[in-house]
């Protein structure tokens, strides 16, 4: 990959990090992002899921770099759970393509607006109104690890 890092001067961004090593081997190639994704989890029954996989690759990776979430977003309260386990974002292709078949534009912004509003309920009931401040205490039974 540092052939790639080599050519490319923009931001370098990985996807399909599921572990602690291949977030740091990204950090080792210049990567100045990692996406935890097991890309829907259609090419491998057995693989992790990205909420369980993504407390690992936050701690590897340490404020090194941007560490993002991609898979099982599907409202308000999966992006508060990312967000409290270290991601910085969720990506949401599935919600957004479901409003984009059922009506287009306004379908796709409709799709934001729910998830938007879900997850400010699921801030008020965790009681914080800012995602900054968003972390492991918020989540009833979390893993303390």
């Amino acid at each position: 990959m540092t052939w790639l890092r080599d050519r490319w001067t923009g931001k370098l961004i990985l996807k399909g990090i599921l572990d602690a090593e291949d977030a740091r081997r990204a950090l080792d190639t210049g990567a100045d992002a990692v996406v935890v994704s097991n890309h829907g989890g259609r090419q491998l029954d057995g693989a992790s899921s990205t909420i369980a996989a993504l407390p690992r690759v936050v701690e590897a990776v340490r404020d090194r770099c941007e560490v993002l979430m991609d898979g099982g977003i599907s409202g308000g309260q999966d992006v508060l759970k990312a967000l409290a386990l270290g991601a910085r974002g969720c990506l949401i292709g599935r919600a957004f393509l479901y409003g984009l078949a059922a009506r287009g534009e306004s379908g796709v912004a409709l799709a934001l607006e729910i998830i938007r509003g879900e997850f400010v309920a699921s801030m008020a009931l965790t009681g914080h109104t800012d995602a900054r401040n968003l972390g492991r205490q918020c989540l009833v039974g979390a893993d303390p690890r």
